[in-house]
């Protein structure tokens, strides 16, 4: 049973930030109101929402009588600390450090690269165009996905999941990424181990009921080709 049913969870169906946080809310079968902010309205950089979070960023999560919070990774810290159960992090002190140190690879380097503000500025200062665009995606994406393959095969930590036996904040981390790159419809090759835990993932229904194309205001999933 939830701890707290009165979160509300500002959001859109498309923020891979915001999907992070349903799928941690869902695992610990937590409860939480979602918000929409389009992001393709511009809806983030209303006077309003700026009162709630000045970087005019997703996700935040609101708590009543409590400060906003934001920032994916914290709010996943908060969840874990407000409900240790089921634990999305290790009981080991390493563990939990290379937990971390997998999530913010592909939080912190990867996913800033592609998101919609960096597009806008690429395209409005940069002279991209929309090849230009999606080149840097794949580049970007590719570029976090195919280190993380490599510690995935080297580090003995890995297990079933990223780590150990269940899932953490890494295979919330690697999930919202993914689930961002099949948006984008970016795929990236020759990565087995990704896609085994990707594929865990899609059997899952906490990681299920987070998906992007499952989120109020999505459009229909596209016919891939």
């Amino acid at each position: 049973m939830s701890v707290c049913s009165q979160f509300e969870l500002f959001g859109f169906w498309r923020s891979s930030a915001t999907y992070r946080v349903r799928v941690a809310l869902n695992l610990k079968n937590m409860n939480a109101q979602e918000m929409t902010i389009d992001l393709d309205a511009g809806q983030q950089q209303s006077p309003e929402f700026l009162k709630v979070n000045p970087l005019g960023a997703l996700p935040t999560l609101i708590e009543p009588g409590q400060q906003p919070l934001t920032q994916s990774l914290a709010i996943l810290e908060y969840l874990e600390e407000l409900q240790p159960t089921p634990p999305l992090l290790p009981s080991d002190l390493r563990g939990r450090a290379r937990v971390r140190s997998i999530s913010s690879m592909l939080t912190a380097d990867t996913h800033p690269l592609v998101v919609p503000r960096v597009k806008n500025y690429l395209m409005e200062r940069g002279g991209f165009d929309l090849a230009a665009w999606r080149e840097w995606q794949i580049q970007w994406f590719g570029a976090g996905i195919r280190a993380l393959e490599r510690r995935l095969v080297t580090e003995p930590g890995t297990g079933t999941w990223c780590h150990g036996d269940s899932p953490t904040f890494a295979d919330i981390a690697l999930a919202s990424i993914i689930a961002v790159m099949r948006v984008f419809q970016v795929s990236i090759p020759n990565t087995p181990t990704v896609d085994r835990i990707i594929a865990q993932c899609d059997m899952h229904e906490a990681f299920l009921k987070a998906a992007p194309y499952r989120q109020i205001g999505a459009p229909p999933v596209p016919v891939r080709g």
